[in-house]
């Protein structure tokens, strides 16, 4: 599909890392904006955490996507403004499709706007730098095809950074845990149930992972426990642990034993054969080097403004779907649009004394607010999308659909084992 481009705005050779979602989209908001564009993806195909991956505890993958998985959020927040998620003959036409489905929407979405030939497959960024003076980027890239891997240089006007928060796996920090000897993985390489036969599996977490592996392990395992931060059993899951003679509930892990007991903070106590931990993931970008300007840790990445922009290197180098609780592509959409036109000149960002000021103020807000559950964290993500709007004039979501988003996702969390079913 052809894309007017304005003439008159500021044209930059800009790289995009990652031809997943953030990184696809990206691509096409800054090809609108007349830039140049290379997307760099480190796999054979697009798609990022939604091209699956077979994996073992050995494998070093980048999907988490396990094989049974099906979007936790419905098709209306898995659309771009232009390119709806609507059913296709002959596919899942579910509201809440399975990961393949979406896997296929992305491909559609680069086909037809011609973003495939933009993408250089098998290519990892080993090395995101900045080149003074010019203040330009070098990017140092390696191509994965062959063992010896040829390395490549390359300078850009900008680089946007679309990885992804969902490839490094968190693991939680438990008394005994080196000691434990039996078999511990994160949810990063689950992909199906069937090698936990018959096993005592301990599932650590109760987000979204945590239960929806934990009812599927039901089908093959011997037991199953999962174990949550909660003092009292979650909600979500007393019909479940209810309805499976062999599904229980603990608090978290208080000590693993050298014998293959997990003792729980509750009293109880189990002797195991696997651990699972579905315990998040930690933002990582090993290619990065900011001299110390952007600091990465587990669960932060900063100073960003409005999670896309660090002050004193914006806006050659931005961020693309850095929030991981809760992700709509309408809001990467709005991200990408305005990052595409701050670097086109069409917007302006304020000074970079500004953009610390206003992160310093939302610290200090966040610093006095209560914790947040997950549909409060999606409602503050919407809010966010309308900002971005707001920035490069990108319609706001219509209440209707917030409306629908908001209360499918609560439906979908609260009712972990028939909203499936719908």
């Amino acid at each position: 599909m052809p894309m007017a481009v304005d003439s008159l705005q500021s044209s930059k050779q800009v790289c995009v890392v990652g031809a997943g979602p953030s990184g696809l989209i990206s691509a096409r908001e800054l090809l609108k904006e007349g830039h140049s564009v290379v997307v760099l993806e480190q796999n054979h195909d697009l798609g990022g955490q939604w091209l699956y991956q077979d994996a073992d505890a050995t494998a070093t993958v980048h999907s988490s996507v396990y094989a049974s998985l099906r979007v936790n959020a419905p098709r209306t927040s898995m659309e771009f403004t232009d390119f709806m998620f609507t059913p296709v003959e002959g596919r899942d036409a579910r509201n809440f499709p399975c990961h393949r489905e979406l896997f296929l929407y992305l491909k559609d979405f680069a086909r037809c706007f011609g973003l495939t030939e933009l993408i250089r497959f098998n290519t990892e960024v080993v090395h995101v730098g900045l080149a003074t003076p010019t203040h330009k980027w070098i990017v140092r890239s390696r191509d994965r095809r062959t063992d010896g891997g040829e390395f490549a240089e390359e300078i850009f006007d900008a680089v946007v950074v679309a990885t992804g928060p969902f490839s490094l796996p968190r693991l939680p920090k438990i008394r005994g845990m080196e000691e434990w000897k039996r078999k511990q993985l994160h949810c990063h390489v689950y992909r199906i149930p069937d090698p936990f036969q018959d096993e005592v599996v301990v599932v650590v977490g109760g987000s979204i992972s945590g239960p929806e592996i934990a009812l599927e392990l039901v089908h093959v395992a011997k037991e199953v426990h999962i174990s949550t931060k909660n003092v009292e059993i979650p909600e979500k899951l007393v019909k479940p642990v209810a309805k499976h003679a062999h599904l229980h509930w603990h608090q978290e892990i208080e000590l693993l034993c050298e014998d293959g007991t997990v003792v729980f903070a509750d009293g109880s106590s189990v002797v195991a054969d696997t651990i699972l931990y579905c315990t998040g993931y930690s933002y990582s970008f090993p290619f990065l080097d900011t001299k110390g300007i952007i600091h990465v840790d587990e669960n932060r990445i900063g100073p960003l403004y409005e999670h896309t922009f660090p002050p004193s290197l914006a806006p050659s180098l931005s961020f693309v779907g850095i929030p991981n609780k809760f992700i709509i592509f309408r809001f990467l959409e709005s991200q990408a649009r305005w990052i595409a036109q701050v670097l086109s000149g069409k917007r302006k960002l304020p000074s970079a004394d500004e953009l610390m000021k206003a992160i310093e103020e939302v610290e200090r807000h966040q610093k006095l607010e209560e914790p947040k559950n997950f549909i409060q964290l999606a409602a503050e993500l919407l809010e966010y999308y309308d900002r971005y709007g707001d920035q490069c004039d990108f319609p706001h979501l219509e209440d209707w659909r917030r409306e629908i988003i908001l209360k499918d996702l609560e439906n979908c969390l609260n009712n972990i084992e028939t909203f499936r079913d719908e």
